[in-house]
């Protein structure tokens, strides 16, 4: 199991606002199925890494299909193999060292 962290931002559109895209993009990981967290700069998102990466091209692409001249996306993705990852599981182990 691995957790990715993506953000994905539509440049060269006709409005400053891309919240309409994010939802897209966030219904995208839903109907997929994988648990997910969005925060103010991105999504989290846990899952296998093929279904990880399937997801963020899917993500990616989705600007293009709506009309956007450019998109930059950003990922980060943890895969750790010695034991299980979740996103709850990452802000415990650090909120109880705060």
């Amino acid at each position: 199991m691995a957790l990715m962290e993506i953000s994905v931002v539509p440049i060269g559109t006709d409005n400053p606002s891309i919240s309409h895209y994010v939802a897209e993009c966030v219904a995208i990981v839903k109907g997929k199925g994988l648990p997910f967290e969005l925060t103010s700069m991105g999504t989290n998102v846990q899952g296998e890494l093929r279904d990880l990466l399937e997801v963020a091209e899917k993500m990616h692409k989705l600007p293009f299909q709506r009309g956007a001249q450019r998109v930059l996306t950003s990922i980060k993705i943890d895969d750790r193999r010695d034991k299980q990852l979740n996103i709850q599981g990452k802000k415990e182990a650090v909120t109880k060292r705060l």
